[in-house]
């Protein structure tokens, strides 16, 4: 008896040690993305660090490795996603419209207050850069996340939301208003004032949000398809 309960006590303790590991950088805090051509395309696994994260934080997903953290009632989505991982702010309390919505706890319209992810992203060229993330959403409740630049959180980068392609990993670039709660296009973006390395920041508006990759692009009319372009970094992780 006593075997199986040092068993189960060890088997414990080696889940909250992975889930812990999971939360953390897999990238040296030196590796910089950069933009070419207008265009830059990163990984979300491939983030350097966490702030804001006393309430809800970021986690790893891939096919050997998965977070236990309270609630999460869907399953891995490592089939098609890029790099085969993905990252996804646990845990998620409000899965349905019938579930409680907690401001500041499972939702939150506040940009960078709450479950923020950083990238180091080198522009060579300075201008106005609309954001697509590819995304993975399974209700109506885990479809919107903010993002932002060197601790600035501007309108138009906030509120991002998909309605389409649930179930399905989907690229999407809209903002919703209190007019198209579903979002409006080429409303999203950070304009990007000045050459060199900046701080591209990604903030939880829902919990349960799963982010796969992230485009910045100076082409209004590029669409992504597919995986998407590959990231590049001058330091390749």
């Amino acid at each position: 008896m006593k075997s199986k309960v040092l068993i189960l006590i060890l088997f414990g303790y080696l889940s909250n040690a992975q889930t812990l590991h999971l939360n953390q950088p897999i990238i040296d805090k030196e590796v910089i993305f950069e933009e070419k051509n207008g265009l830059v395309a990163v990984e979300a696994e491939y983030f350097f660090k966490q702030s804001k994260s006393e309430i809800r934080q970021w986690y790893r997903t891939s096919l050997n490795e998965s977070a236990k953290v309270g609630r999460d009632d869907d399953g891995q989505h490592c089939d098609g996603a890029s790099n085969k991982a993905y990252i996804e702010i646990l845990p998620d309390e409000r899965v349905t419209h019938s579930d409680k919505l907690e401001q500041g706890k499972n939702f939150t319209n506040n940009a960078g207050t709450m479950a923020v992810v950083h990238y180091k992203v080198k522009f060579n060229n300075p201008g106005r850069y609309y954001v697509w993330v590819r995304a993975f959403s399974t209700g109506s409740e885990d479809n919107g996340v903010h993002v932002g630049v060197n601790d600035t959180w501007p309108e138009s980068g906030q509120k991002m939301q998909w309605c389409d392609g649930k179930g399905n990993w989907t690229w999407g670039s809209k903002q919703r208003t209190k007019e198209e709660h579903c979002g409006v296009p080429f409303q999203i973006y950070l304009d990007i004032e000045k050459a060199g390395v900046h701080d591209i920041q990604f903030s939880m508006r829902e919990d349960g949000f799963e982010m796969d990759k992230f485009i910045l692009t100076q082409n209004k009319d590029y669409v992504p398809t597919e995986e998407g372009p590959s990231s590049f970094s001058q330091n390749k992780p």
